[in-house]
């Protein structure tokens, strides 16, 4: 997913020694100076913890020495940019299912060589992620959604507004411009998405296949229009304060729910923790309806291990990757970390099912839709922002912004990917 959504909690934990200078190479060429081998896993923000037991079981069964690393995870593929060639990358690292396309093409991760029975045990969202022309290029370890989260000292789970349309209502009787009631950053097609293709808009058209046709971009459409036509309303009439538009608008928006002034807001599992260290009384449930009856869908990310095109020990490594997201140690995964597994037979799983916050991200996760994993995507983020926030400050209607958009992402895609 977009990096900015994915803003980590840090520290750092490190299970061995040092990654051998490395470049790429087949996994036919793979050597070592010594009888132990040595791998090096990039994890995500304060995740290690969660795969220390599979890392240590890992070791022992293979005669290998494991490395973890703590790197923000939607980043790291930035930074095998420059540390894969220069041979101080890693053999497994952590990355967005949105940016799998992009690896791929720049040639930074392998091909696994993993069969349809260990694909098979993961939902199809999840597994199509890693798919690059029917290719698998990693395993998915972890899925999330955006999901509603409530004061319940605000607002009770009995009093809460099903819809877009109450959320609205119930905003107006409560909003005094010190407190809100439903707060979202509809600024952001990240978010934004989730009411416009409600309505019928899109940003790539779906092949059906899990792939996209980025020659046709949906963000413009009819009901891409109507949606952000829905979304303006919310600002013109002060019901979003001025602050949460722009780069600080989260910052802004998470403040205001954690300080209690304001009743519910959008946001995913990555503040769970938080706010619960800030001592918020909150619950959370999947997004309201929309006027028309279709449930509000939200972007599904996927995390997922893949294995670098650098790594020396690619074989070694592929089977790192296929241990640690197995059923059994995506389960202790997510004992410790509560990020919900990609494993179909863990949904039912009374671990997960007693979580409130599992249930709703299982349940959102069936009105939601993937993030097109296609490089082209990479074009369509600061477009459509700049459009929205025109839109939500009122300098633009949504059709002229959304055509601007548009136009704008066309223009980046031929520049860029036209070549390919």
């Amino acid at each position: 997913m977009k990096l900015k959504k994915y803003v980590g909690m840090f520290s750092i934990m490190a299970l061995s020694v040092s990654l051998a200078a490395c470049g790429p190479k087949e996994s036919s060429n793979e050597a070592s100076s010594s009888d132990k081998k040595e791998l090096v896993i990039w994890e995500d923000k304060e995740k290690a913890e969660g795969i220390q037991d599979a890392v240590a079981q890992f070791e022992k069964e293979h005669n290998v020495s494991v490395k973890v690393i703590e790197k923000p995870y939607a980043k790291q593929i930035e930074d095998l940019r420059m540390d894969g060639p220069a041979g101080t990358g890693p053999d497994v690292l952590t990355m967005p299912g949105d940016q799998i396309g992009t690896a791929v093409t720049e040639g930074l991760i392998k091909e696994l060589t993993i069969g349809k029975d260990v694909q098979s045990i993961y939902t199809d969202a999840a597994m199509k992620s890693q798919m690059i022309n029917g290719k698998a290029y990693g395993l998915p370890k972890a899925v999330e959604t955006t999901m509603l989260y409530y004061n319940k000292d605000l607002i009770s789970e009995k009093e809460l507004p099903k819809t877009l349309d109450e959320w609205y209502e119930y905003s107006k009787k409560v909003t005094d411009g010190k407190k809100y009631g439903f707060l979202a950053l509809f600024d952001q097609i990240y978010y934004a998405e989730s009411v416009m293709s409600g309505y019928g808009g899109y940003i790539f058209k779906s092949k059906g296949d899990g792939s996209y046709d980025p020659a046709d971009i949906g963000l413009n459409k009819k009901g891409a229009i109507e949606g952000a036509a829905y979304i303006q309303k919310f600002y013109k009439e002060g019901l979003f304060p001025a602050g949460i538009i722009g780069e600080q608008g989260i910052n802004v928006l998470e403040s205001l729910f954690t300080e209690g002034k304001a009743a519910a807001i959008i946001s995913g599992p990555w503040n769970l923790e938080p706010f619960k260290k800030a001592g918020i009384n909150y619950g959370v449930a999947k997004l309201p309806e929309l006027s028309n009856g279709k449930n509000m869908s939200a972007f599904i990310g996927v995390k997922s291990y893949n294995v670098s095109a650098y790594s020396k020990n690619a074989k070694l490594a592929e089977q790192l990757a296929a241990f640690l997201a197995n059923k059994e140690n995506s389960k202790k995964r997510y004992e410790v970390t509560k990020e919900v597994p990609a494993v179909k037979a863990l949904a039912d799983d009374p671990v997960v099912t007693k979580s409130e916050a599992a249930k709703a991200v299982a349940e959102q996760s069936k009105f939601s839709e993937l993030t097109p994993n296609i490089p082209e995507m990479n074009e369509v983020w600061t477009p459509a922002d700049a459009a929205l926030q025109t839109i939500a400050t009122g300098k633009a209607e949504p059709k002229k912004a959304l055509d601007q958009a548009v136009e704008t992402i066309q223009g980046q895609i031929k520049a860029k990917h036209s070549g390919k």
